[in-house]
């Protein structure tokens, strides 16, 4: 198999929701992806944008949407997003009853299929479903806020996932999302991520562009040895 292209995906949940097709404009052709964080109040204690906001931005970039829903009942809700063109939809295992069936959904619509892993759930459970899906996010601290400290010790989750897809061979992102910045990706990256969501650590920049850049260059060094 080769070796996939790292990613980074800034988030827009550390953007100006006032200009936020100025915001991912500001970042288009320095990021792989736009993750969108999408949060019900009741999954997670705190409220966000939902599908008319990524209708209306899916109009407005080309960049790959990688819409990542923190939302009970996930299976209402999922198709919608991957029907309005996100690239990949990640949901939660703590919130679907039958991931395998929702990630087929997807599939059906269009889109790639994500499985998200909160802070304090077990990976090992949920290692024998990723041949269905296509992305696997292992949160690095608890779902529902941005600007959160890095929890180092979830990256045992990400070395488990690695060493899972590489004895199966599987084709399967493994991303990273919460206090991804350029203190942490290195370590993220040599723990086997290949996709990294960073929110604070690009919107929070000057140059948020170059944040971006500057983020892939560290975690390529790390994954590289150079």
């Amino acid at each position: 198999m080769t070796v996939p292209p790292l990613i980074v995906a800034p988030s827009i949940l550390a953007a100006d929701f006032a200009r936020l097709a100025d915001e991912v404009r500001a970042i288009e052709h320095a990021a792989d992806w736009l993750h969108v964080d999408v949060m019900d109040n009741h999954f997670v204690p705190n409220l966000t944008i939902g599908l008319p906001v990524v209708q209306s931005l899916r109009a407005a970039t080309q960049l790959p949407f990688d819409v990542h829903l923190m939302i009970e009942d996930p299976r209402r809700w999922a198709p919608g997003y991957a029907d309005a063109g996100a690239y990949n939809v990640t949901f939660h295992a703590e919130a679907c009853d039958d991931p395998v069936a929702l990630a087929k959904d997807l599939r059906s619509a269009g889109a790639k299929a994500g499985l998200a892993i909160d802070r304090d759930t077990p990976i090992e459970p949920y290692l024998d479903l990723l041949p269905s899906f296509d992305t696997l996010l292992i949160m690095t601290i608890k779902a529902g806020f941005g600007g959160q400290r890095f929890i180092p010790q979830l990256l045992d989750k990400v070395h488990a996932a690695r060493r899972h897809v590489a004895s199966g061979h599987l084709e399967l992102r493994i991303e990273v999302d919460g206090g991804i910045a350029a203190d942490t990706i290195e370590q993220a990256a040599a723990a086997g991520a290949d996709a990294f969501v960073a929110g604070t650590a690009v919107y929070g920049a000057d140059d948020p562009a170059e944040a971006v850049r500057r983020l892939r260059g560290l975690a390529e060094r790390a994954t590289t040895g150079a």
